[in-house]
């Protein structure tokens, strides 16, 4: 008789713990996310330190549960799956937005570090446009502070002004930096990451733009063994959240998915161009040489980034330039 009055006084002690756990957890939001590289990628690495850290700090507030990479959500796609909520958040660049939020541009056009334009208002005006065009919150620009470079399969032909003869080049690009190559006389290609390598090797191209970080993690130095510098344009890689699911989420939630994702955005500068300069290095270790543009040439290809990126925005929605210049450029 004690036993049995025992053990219904635990059981009733129990209950409200019971009742408090089911609580905690119901409380509990979880975002669903995936990445735009597979997940061995330099970037989806960095992706995943940071949903470590929210998950380690939110249990009981919000969970990040990632769904995967390019398998789940074909890159190209990423940008409406977003906009209509098929999934909750993307690490993704803007490239793949660019014909919903044009503006997207700025973040690879920019020479400023994340949290300069967070101090100087740039982020928000940027945010409430992507809010506005593609239903999201634009949580951080992370990996920033390097930027893209062509990789030749043969040694560039070089013109008379020392710079590089493009028009020999068929280059496999994303669509972020298709103008540019088009503007250099290059033959383009737009292609996802994950057909690039196929393409080396069938020989449909003969150059590839990409980041220094992760390049080898795609086995694209297998066919191009030089690079050409220095790199144009900003790496524009952003973790953006679906409006409606970020508005679902309770003060406290989003308040740590911000708080985490700024910190990050620090984090992740300092380690894209540590881990550039390492796996550039790796890369020149094992035979890659540098095609190093100088003087009036290298002045001319950086000016003809920037100015080529920001006319393309002015061509497809001139409407914010002015406000846009005055914070990013």
């Amino acid at each position: 008789m004690a036993l049995t009055r025992r053990t219904v006084l635990a059981g009733a002690s129990a209950l409200p713990l019971a009742s408090f756990a089911r609580r905690a957890a119901a409380q509990e939001a979880t975002i669903n996310a995936v990445h735009f590289t597979p997940a061995q990628v330099s970037y989806a690495r960095s992706f995943l330190k940071y949903v470590q850290e929210v998950n380690q700090r939110g249990k009981g507030i919000v969970q990040i549960r990632v769904r995967g990479g390019p398998e789940v959500i074909p890159f190209t796609q990423l940008g409406e799956a977003l906009k209509n909520g098929v999934i909750d958040m993307v690490d993704c660049p803007a490239g793949p937005l660019l014909n919903i939020v044009p503006e997207g541009e700025v973040f690879s056009a920019t020479s400023k570090k994340p949290w300069e334009l967070r101090e100087n208002g740039g982020f928000e005006l940027i945010d409430g446009i992507f809010a506005k065009k593609a239903n999201a919150h634009v949580l951080a620009h992370v990996d920033a502070g390097a930027g893209f470079h062509v990789f030749t399969v043969d040694e560039p032909a070089r013109t008379a002004d020392g710079g590089v003869d493009f028009s020999r080049l068929k280059v496999r690009s994303a669509a972020l930096y298709r103008e540019f190559l088009e503007s250099l006389g290059a033959g383009v290609v737009v292609q996802p990451p994950g057909e690039a390598y196929t393409s080396l090797e069938r020989g449909l191209v003969n150059a590839n733009c990409y980041t220094v970080l992760g390049y080898q993690n795609f086995g694209w130095n297998k066919f191009t063994r030089y690079r050409i510098d220095p790199g144009f344009f900003q790496t524009d890689v952003l973790i953006m959240v679906n409006k409606a699911a970020w508005e679902r989420l309770s003060p406290e939630a989003r308040k740590l998915l911000q708080d985490v994702a700024i910190e990050h955005e620090r984090a992740s500068y300092e380690e894209n161009l540590s881990g550039t300069r390492e796996q550039g290095q790796q890369m020149i270790d094992a035979g890659m040489k540098v095609v190093e543009l100088q003087g009036a040439a290298r002045a001319a290809y950086l000016e003809k980034a920037s100015r080529v990126s920001w006319e393309r925005l002015a061509k497809r929605d001139p409407s914010r330039i002015a406000e846009l210049r005055a914070k990013f450029a």
